[in-house]
């Protein structure tokens, strides 16, 4: 479902939002902070996003649908440099002071003025292709596991070992960039729980003593992420009898799955039988799939497109994936770099 209408509040949060939720949990300033002085918070993730410049440039380089790459991937590391630089040096500057959603924002904004509109694309199909060669092996592994728990328990730890294929942070574009990311290794090598904030036993136990209505999921990366993590999620979730929402990005941000991506993909992975849709022997009839409005790899819950609210108004299951892939996160947690978070909260009507 295509999105070009203005953005909306996920009809699910609680009202007033501006004062029950607000899209980044770290808190990087307090109403005590000079509003003219970067806080140590905001300061160690301009750092964080300086680190990635590097990474960004060298995609931006290796662009061959933009004329003059390199000329133009070194004026995108030139410029958010030195916003960056500006923001610590007043943090009320570029519409700070900053936070997760504006420094991402204003990177994808310096990327788009110098011309750039998608420098992971390349990278994305490669990894799509791949992960869409195993696809069924993934999920023939995961039909094998009789025990409906320990079934949940392998998906939930194939999204994460798929969600670790995130480009858009430093330390993991490195090692994909020297080693590459294998999904069963990952699987294999996820930390020992407890996790960080780790309600697997009460999520699986909503799991086995019921099926939900509709589940919308956020969905995040492509590759591995999407195909191998969340489509035999989502596939067991159909099995069920549950209908599934799968929100993607509308426009092009790191490696994140976009929605054009996302229908494209999934066409792959279904097969026609007496003219129904199936994904491996499960009816997709329930499928759907919408443009979220977004444009970051970030999710903000006050802005989402018209077509997400109206098919998430009556969803009784919502999935926001990811686990952590800073140290900053880390140390803001308590838990170690790679930790992996599921946090389930069941609303009692």
């Amino acid at each position: 479902m295509e999105s070009s209408s203005a953005m909306v509040p996920f009809p699910l949060l609680t009202t007033p939002i501006e004062s029950t939720y607000r899209p980044c949990t770290i808190p990087y300033r307090f109403a005590s902070d000079s509003p003219r002085k970067a806080t140590p918070a905001e300061v160690a993730w301009i750092d964080v996003f300086r680190k990635s410049i590097a990474s960004f440039r060298k995609h931006a380089e290796l662009d061959d649908s933009v004329s003059d790459a390199q000329a133009r991937a070194a004026q995108f590391s030139e410029r958010y440099g030195k916003i960056l630089d500006d923001l610590q040096e007043d943090p009320e500057s570029h519409g700070g002071p900053p936070d997760c959603v504006l420094l991402c924002r204003l990177r994808e904004q310096c990327l788009r003025e110098v011309g750039f509109k998608d420098i992971f694309k390349k990278v994305k199909e490669e990894e799509n292709a791949k992960s869409l060669i195993l696809f069924e092996q993934v999920v023939t592994l995961f039909d094998n596991t009789e025990d409906g728990g320990k079934r949940l328990e392998n998906l939930i730890r194939g999204v994460f070992a798929g969600n670790i294929f995130d480009l858009g942070a430093a330390q993991l574009a490195e090692v994909f960039e020297r080693d590459g990311l294998s999904f069963l290794a990952s699987c294999e090598n996820l930390l020992p729980r407890p996790w960080v904030i780790d309600d697997l036993e009460t999520f699986k136990s909503s799991w086995m003593r019921k099926s939900w209505k509709k589940a919308v999921i956020f969905v995040d990366n492509s590759g591995a992420d999407i195909v191998l993590g969340i489509l035999p999620f989502a596939r067991e979730l159909l099995r069920r009898g549950t209908q599934v929402v799968l929100a993607a990005n509308d426009l092009p941000s790191i490696n994140d799955v976009t929605y054009s991506e996302l229908v494209e993909i999934v066409s792959k992975v279904k097969e026609m039988k007496d003219g129904r849709e199936y994904i491996l022997g499960v009816d997709a009839k329930n499928l759907l799939i919408v443009n979220s409005g977004s444009d970051l790899p970030v999710i903000d819950l006050s802005y989402v497109s018209p077509e997400l609210a109206y098919l998430s108004n009556d969803a009784d299951l919502v999935v926001l994936e990811g686990m952590v892939k800073h140290p900053e996160v880390a140390e803001f947690l308590g838990g170690r770099l790679y930790d992996c978070v599921i946090k389930y909260t069941e609303v009692i009507p």
